[in-house]
Parts: structure tokens; sequence; C-alpha cells
């Protein structure tokens, strides 16, 4: 089976790396691009017996500043 885990800031913290980001759009011309949030994502094979939200909350992600979302591949 696959598992594809995205793990982003929460709302109420501050993405610095997403604001260079924006920033770096709008002074090349983008000037519709009014926030950038920026995350990681994990690709992850695995047997049916793993607990991938375990594993998400536990290690891959901080659960006090980040969310995670699970996306079941097959």
């Amino acid at each position: 089976m696959k598992a594809r885990v995205y793990v982003t800031f929460k709302p109420s913290v501050m993405d610095p790396q997403g604001q260079t980001i924006r920033a770096a759009l709008q002074g090349l011309g983008h000037k519709g691009i009014e926030d950038v949030r920026q995350g990681k994502f994990f690709e992850i094979s695995y047997h049916a017996n793993e607990d991938i939200d375990a594993i998400s909350r536990e290690v891959l992600s901080n659960p006090v500043i980040e969310d995670y979302r699970i996306e079941i591949i097959g």
C-alpha cells in the first residue's frame, strides 16, 4: 500500500519561508499572490498493518505547530 502525508504549519503559526516566497513572486510581477504556505510531503510504502495516522502524528509532524493530511493511494 502507499500513502501520501502532507504536513503544513497550522494557520496560526507564522510561515517565514512562505512569506519569503510570496515576496519573491510579487517582486517578479505576480501581484495577485496574496499568501504562500509551505509544507512537507512524504510518500510512504507500507504493509496494511501499519498505523499511518500514528506515524504522521508522532513522527512526521509536530502537533503543536503543524497539521497533517493523509491520502491513501493504493
